[in-house]
């Protein structure tokens, strides 16, 4: 049995992502703050033949993420891998009208939400036998270049490449790999909007082509699925069109 924990898998990535896990042979903990969309994924997994459960955590509290991760070891008495999904942004607006309850809310969210959950997964994996796991985390396009003005998102995501840097780093003694997706205009609900245009550097409003979240999850779970002696570290899955490559 090999178990995967998905956080953020209510809706969007991280619902394509456990899904997509499950059909590969995963038995998948999906995660988020609201227990009804965690259910409708779980209902879908099962509903194809797959085997999932929901159970719900703030991953910006360290008590509930506690919680997650006993259950997690109560229910399976291991974790083999953890997509640390979850994430948020802030309103689009110049960098000095960013209230500090939206940095602390993008942060707490996108960083130090992985942060802790990488701290659970690391001592689960280090326990469990065999020993290690897998964690990935989703950075961005984000994570290298930033749009206007998403100072909180930009930095937390720059941070999270870090944070798998280190994560690969410590985690080699315990046979814990660490590797991390940056996503390009995935077509989920949040995407929507990119059809209509969305700020370029060069101050001008333009649409961005999207991609089918399908393309994100077959990535996942190729991740997912190596074998603990490889690991990709970094790889990007994005819409061909997207101006990320070039300069404007």
């Amino acid at each position: 049995m090999r178990v995967a924990l998905v956080t953020g898998g209510g809706s969007g990535i991280g619902r394509a992502c456990a899904q997509a896990l499950a059909q590969a042979g995963f038995v998948t903990v999906v995660t988020g703050r609201r227990r009804e969309p965690l259910d409708a994924v779980v209902t879908a997994i099962t509903a194809a033949g797959g085997s999932a459960v929901a159970v719900p955590a703030d991953i910006t509290s360290p008590d509930s993420v506690r919680t997650l991760f006993a259950e997690v070891k109560r229910r399976f008495s291991r974790l083999d891998v953890l997509f640390n999904n979850a994430g948020v942004s802030a309103p689009g607006v110049p960098l000095e009208d960013v209230t500090y309850e939206q940095w602390r809310t993008v942060v707490d969210t996108n960083l130090t939400g992985p942060f802790l959950c990488t701290q659970a997964a690391f001592r689960l994996m280090k326990s469990q036998e065999p020993a290690g796991g897998r964690i990935i985390n989703n950075g961005s396009i984000s994570a290298h270049v930033p749009r206007p003005n998403s100072s909180p998102y930009t930095a937390t995501k720059h941070a999270i490449t870090g944070l798998t840097r280190s994560t690969a780093l410590d985690g080699r003694r315990f046979n814990i790999a660490c590797g991390q997706i940056d996503i390009g205009n995935a077509g989920t609900e949040m995407t929507e909007r990119m059809k209509l245009g969305v700020p370029q550097a060069d101050g001008s409003l333009k649409p961005e082509p999207t991609i089918s979240v399908t393309h994100i999850a077959s990535a996942v779970v190729y991740m997912a699925s190596l074998p603990l002696d490889a690991n990709v570290p970094f790889l990007t899955v994005m819409a061909t069109g997207m101006p990320y490559i070039g300069r404007g």
